[in-house]
């Protein structure tokens, strides 16, 4: 399978991928639930704008339905070798782990 062609140059992917990675680190700082909110919509939306995929790591922070940042409103369980985590939202997330 072919690769895409990418419109922006290498040096805007990078930038793009520095500020995302500022962002997840601020939206983990701070304590306002809007604040963090807010940052990882930015992010999302960067991600979007230079074609970055999100890290593995970057994708388990927030819910993949309301994007909403995982913080102590959520409830995690381990469980059958899944991590378990329910938004404030009411949705479930799972993700694999050994």
């Amino acid at each position: 399978m072919a690769q895409r062609s990418r419109n922006k140059p290498d040096w805007q992917i990078k930038i793009a991928k520095e500020r995302i990675d500022i962002l997840f680190s601020e939206a983990a700082k701070t304590s306002d639930r809007t604040l963090r909110n807010r940052y990882v919509e930015l992010a999302r939306r960067i991600g979007m704008r230079y074609n970055v995929k999100l890290t593995a790591q970057q994708k388990r922070k927030f819910c993949r339905y309301c994007h909403s940042y995982f913080g102590a409103q959520t409830k995690r369980r381990l469980s059958k070798g899944f991590l378990t985590i329910t938004c404030a939202c009411g949705k479930v997330n799972r993700f694999p782990y050994r």
